[in-house]
């Protein structure tokens, strides 16, 4: 164990990732589908931005927040994974102690990213539903940049809290954490310093974001509900919630697994089921949502067939 004597205790420099299984077999067979899943991630979210970039038919400010998303997807994705893969191969995967603090920092900017471009992307559908004749004002350039550095803001504020937490923390005892990235439970488990006051803000900026992000959406789309009722035709119905179709799924799959991770009391679930569940939030949603947009969205499959025709016959 790598550690340096600082007066009357020894303080770790690194740590252990002990991963997500010991068994030798089981580790090859995860390598080659998480590899799988990540390369189709980064090809997956690139091409939608690179779709979106340049077609003219998704100049809208719905797809502007999806590019930004796809973005958050990779780096969120790219935080652990690659890491992830390495452990993997080999005993003992380590990381030093300013490398854990930073990689916490990536995944809690990232994540929070994707917490306020999904609530950006409901307000914006609630606006094209229920305000469609004010919506070029209401979702105006400056409007989407404004949602956007708030977006990015709030990140890095996050990403600083949690960061700043795990440097003032002291480690005296074990290095090894019981996860396959710097996880922040796990990790203040270890500490031997006191945390009752170095915890409070981080979790409290977190909390806030979680909180007023999934306010943001249920209030949105509780308006986008009560108009859709109003609509007489079947028709007209469907239309409208087609538009919405493939953010809800997003919004459920993400908001549904974070309150399993962040918000349910851990007595309800086991270390094991938590890395289960954390896998799929950082690794296996950053590969489904262009997945979801490209299958349940029109206009994206509408865009790509005429980018794709005009390649073929240019």
């Amino acid at each position: 164990m790598d550690a340096l004597v600082d007066g009357n205790h020894t303080e770790v420099t690194e740590f252990i990732l002990l991963g997500l299984t010991d068994d030798p077999i089981l580790r090859v067979i995860l390598f080659m589908i998480i590899l799988c899943i990540y390369l189709v991630t980064i090809f997956g979210n690139i091409s939608t931005i690179i779709l979106i970039r340049i077609s003219s038919q998704l100049r809208h400010p719905m797809y502007f927040f999806l590019s930004h998303l796809a973005f958050a997807d990779m780096g969120l994705s790219s935080s652990v994974t690659p890491n992830m893969l390495v452990n993997f191969l080999v005993e003992g995967n380590t990381i030093s102690y300013y490398g854990c603090g930073i990689q916490l920092g990536f995944v809690a900017a990232f994540g929070s990213n994707e917490c306020f471009l999904l609530a950006a992307m409901a307000y914006d559908r609630f606006v094209a539903i229920c305000s469609p004749l004010h919506y070029s004002t209401k979702m105006s350039t400056q409007v989407c940049v404004q949602l956007l550095l708030v977006t990015y803001i709030g990140g890095f504020v996050n990403a600083c809290s949690f960061a700043f937490c795990v440097f003032s923390l002291v480690f005296c005892g074990p290095n090894r954490v019981n996860h396959f990235f710097c996880d922040f439970a796990p990790l203040v488990e270890l500490s031997c310093s006191d945390v009752s006051i170095s915890t409070v803000v981080p979790s409290f900026i977190a909390g806030s974001i979680i909180g007023a992000t999934v306010l943001i959406v249920v209030i949105s789309y509780i308006y986008i509900l009560i108009t859709i009722l109003k609509i007489h035709s079947t028709e007209g119905r469907h239309k409208a919630f087609s538009t919405c179709a493939s953010h809800l799924t997003a919004v459920t799959l993400y908001y549904g697994t974070i309150t399993f991770i962040y918000v349910m009391p851990k007595s309800y679930y086991s270390t094991d089921q938590n890395k289960v569940v954390s896998v799929f939030y950082m690794v296996v949603i950053p590969m489904l949502n262009p997945l979801i947009y490209s299958l349940r969205n029109n206009e994206i499959k509408e865009a790509l067939k005429r980018e794709i025709s005009q390649k073929i016959f240019s």
